[in-house]
């Protein structure tokens, strides 16, 4: 797709929009139908999009494989930090009323970490196997 030009262009239009789609279910799944994982596959598929329009090598400039490779286990770190956080604090695993001394700022304070952690491993996660996949044949 080097040479068309339409695709390209609409592409470049589109890519922050998905983006800040994205954040926007991030951000709303709190409240309500949305998350982290619905937003990691949106964030992921921007990503991917790119990647068809302007090539592979292209994609893996603006998220390089490194950065792939290690946002899979910050993601996981930050989702069982959450969780131990509330065990060390007096809670069982996931107890987040027990993160702040207000246990409803708690709850909001662990929902947000969780869903930012499944956010960064399920975009990663998905990248991640692209790269793969769509590198077999280089």
């Amino acid at each position: 797709m080097k040479h068309e030009l339409i695709p390209r262009v609409i592409t470049k239009l589109l890519l922050p929009f998905l983006l800040l789609f994205a954040l926007y279910v991030q951000f709303h799944g709190d409240f309500g139908p949305g998350g982290g994982f619905q937003a990691g596959v949106m964030a992921a598929g921007a990503v991917i999009l790119y990647a068809l329009i302007f090539g592979l090598a292209a994609a893996q400039q603006v998220v390089p494989m490194a950065v792939v490779e290690t946002m899979i286990p910050l993601g996981i770190l930050i989702f069982a930090g959450t969780g131990f956080a509330g065990m060390f604090l007096g809670g069982n695993f996931l107890d987040y009323f027990v993160l702040l001394e207000d246990p409803v700022h708690g709850q909001e304070l662990g929902i947000f970490l969780v869903e930012w952690g499944v956010f960064v491993t399920v975009s990663s996660t998905m990248l991640a196997i692209f790269y793969q996949f769509s590198g077999r044949g280089q």
